[in-house]
C-alpha cells in the first residue's frame, strides 16, 4: 500500500509565534480509571506499569469461557460527588462529573468563579448509559415494556453526561455537548474544547470521556471473538483482542491569557488537532486516512514529524490495527518514528474516554518525564515494526506528543501536545507542582470552591 510521502519539514506548517489564534491550554486533570483514581494514583500507576485486567464482577458472566475486563474498584459516587443525589445520572455520569470535579479542583479553579463566563463542557462516549440500557434490557425480558423503571429510562439517553458535569459544578450557562463518535470520542471532545477556544466563543472547557463495561458489549464482542481473553497486550505477536475498561478522563483546558490573568499552572498546551473520516470499513481503519489525521494534527501544531517525542497509540490489541496503525507510524514518521506506548494495556479501551486518559497520561508524562509502558508484552510482531515501551516506564525528555484515536465507522482524531516550557515568555508560575491525592487543595491561585 502506497501512502503519499509526509515531509518531516514543516512544508504547510504554520508555527506558533505566526499563529493569531489563542494558545490554549491544559491547566486541571481528572482521572477515574481501573489502576487508580486520582491525578497521584494514576501517576503511580503508569510509572509502575499496572494492569488492571481482572474478573468482570459487575454482571453475570456465567456460560461464558473467560470474562475479564478492566472494570474500576472502589469508586463510591456518594464520597466524590456534592451536588449530585444519589441516583439521579447513572454510573457512567457519575464518574464523569467526578472526573469533571477532580479536575477543576486539579486547575485550582473554582466554579463559582467561572460561573459567568463562556464555557463548554464536552464529553465523548460510546454507550452513555450502558448499565442502565443493560439493566432495562433485562426488565423487558423479566416483564415486558410496561416494566421498565422509569427512573433508569430517564436517565439513559448520552446526552446527560455533560448535563451531569453541569449539575455536579454548578454551571448553569455553559454549551453541554456529548459526542458520541465511539472510541475516538474522547479526542474529539478535546478538540471540540480546543476549537470553541480558539475561536473565542468559550474562555475555558471541561472535556474529556466516560464509559463503563457494559454485559451487551461483553457479550458482543465475545460472541465477535474480538475480546481478549486475559489482558489486552498491544502489538505483542500473541495478542488476541482488545478488552474494554471503565473510567473517565476528563481535562481544564484554558486560553492561555485565562490561564495567565489568574496565575494558574500550565501543564501543557493543546498544540493541534486533527479528524476526518474514511467512511469505509465499519471497524478497519483505512491506513491513508489515518495517517492524513495524525499529518493534519501535525501541521495544525505547527511541528514537524521529527520533533515527536512519543505517540500514545491507539492499540487495540487487535491483529488488524496495530498492524496498521504501525504502517501508518512508518508513513507519518519515517524511518526512525518515535517511542510508541499503548496505554489500553493498562488500563484497557475504555471507548469514549480513551482520548482522554491517553491525553492525561502524556501530560503527566512530560511533568514528569517519563513515557509509560505498555505492558502484557513479550514477543515483538515483525508486522509491528515500532519502538514499542514495554514493560516498565522508561525516563524521557517528552516535549511534544501525539495522541492517536480511532472509532468505529472511520472516525479518526488525534491530538497534539506541547510541553509548557515552549510558550513564549516560559510557562505561568503557579502555587506548586506537586501532586496531591485526592482531596486536594488544588495547585493553582485561584479561589477555593465556594457555592459549587
Amino acid at each position: 500500500m502506497e501512502v503519499s510521502a509526509v515531509s518531516h519539514d514543516r512544508p504547510h506548517a504554520r508555527g506558533p509565534a505566526d499563529d493569531p489564534r489563542p494558545r490554549v491550554v491544559v491547566t486541571g486533570l481528572g482521572v477515574i480509571s481501573s489502576i487508580g483514581i486520582g491525578r497521584a494514583d494514576f501517576l503511580t500507576a503508569l510509572r509502575a506499569g499496572a494492569c488492571g485486567a481482572s474478573p468482570i464482577s459487575g454482571f453475570d458472566t456465567t456460560g461464558f469461557r473467560y470474562a475479564r475486563a478492566y472494570e474500576v474498584p472502589g469508586f463510591d459516587p456518594e464520597t466524590r460527588l456534592r451536588r449530585i443525589e444519589p441516583g439521579r445520572f447513572g454510573k457512567v455520569g457519575a464518574q464523569a462529573a467526578a472526573a469533571a470535579r477532580m479536575a477543576m479542583r486539579d486547575a485550582g479553579l473554582d466554579p463559582a468563579a467561572v460561573r459567568d463566563e463562556p464555557g463548554v463542557i464536552a464529553v465523548g462516549t460510546t454507550c452513555g448509559e450502558s448499565l442502565d440500557v443493560d439493566a432495562l434490557a433485562a426488565a423487558e425480558v423479566a416483564g415486558g415494556l410496561g416494566r421498565l423503571p422509569a427512573p433508569r429510562a430517564r436517565r439513559v439517553h448520552p446526552g446527560r453526561l455533560p448535563v451531569a458535569v453541569a449539575v455536579e459544578l454548578g454551571l448553569t450557562d455553559v454549551e453541554a455537548v456529548t459526542i458520541p463518535t465511539v472510541c475516538a470520542a474522547g479526542n474529539y471532545a478535546v478538540g471540540h474544547a480546543l476549537d470553541a477556544l480558539r475561536g473565542g466563543e468559550a474562555e475555558f472547557a471541561i472535556c474529556g470521556g466516560a464509559d463503563s463495561v457494559s454485559r451487551m458489549a461483553f457479550a458482543g464482542f465475545y460472541r465477535l471473538r474480538a475480546w481478549a481473553s486475559e489482558r489486552c497486550s498491544p502489538f505483542d505477536l500473541d495478542r488476541n483482542g482488545f478488552m474494554f475498561g471503565e473510567g473517565a478522563g476528563m481535562l481544564v483546558l484554558e486560553t492561555l491569557d485565562h490561564a495567565r490573568r489568574r496565575g494558574a499552572t500550565v501543564l501543557a498546551e493543546v498544540a493541534g488537532f486533527g479528524l476526518n473520516c474514511d467512511a469505509e470499513h465499519p471497524t478497519r481503519p483505512l491506513r491513508e486516512r489515518v495517517a492524513e489525521c495524525l499529518s493534519g494534527a501535525l501541521r495544525d501544531a505547527g511541528a514537524a514529524p521529527r520533533e515527536v517525542d512519543v505517540v500514545f497509540a491507539h492499540g487495540t490489541g487487535t491483529k488488524i490495527n496495530d498492524a496498521m496503525e504501525s504502517a501508518v507510524f512508518a508513513d507519518v514518521f519515517g524511518d526512525a518514528p518515535p517511542p510508541v506506548t499503548a496505554l489500553k494495556s493498562m488500563i484497557g479501551h475504555t471507548q469514549g474516554a480513551a482520548g482522554a486518559h491517553a491525553c492525561i497520561a502524556a501530560v503527566l508524562g512530560m511533568e514528569h518525564g517519563f513515557i509509560p509502558p505498555t505492558v502484557n508484552f513479550s514477543t515483538p510482531d515483525p508486522e509491528c515494526p515500532v519502538d514499542c515501551v514495554t514493560g516498565a516506564s522508561r525516563p524521557a525528555r517528552v516535549r511534544t506528543a501525539v495522541v492517536n484515536s480511532l472509532g468505529v465507522g472511520g472516525n479518526n482524531a488525534a491530538v497534539v501536545l506541547r510541553h509548557p516550557g515552549a510558550l513564549a515568555g516560559g510557562p505561568p508560575t503557579g502555587q506548586g507542582t506537586s501532586v496531591e491525592n485526592e482531596p486536594s487543595t488544588g495547585r493553582g491561585t485561584a479561589t477555593k470552591e465556594g457555592a459549587a
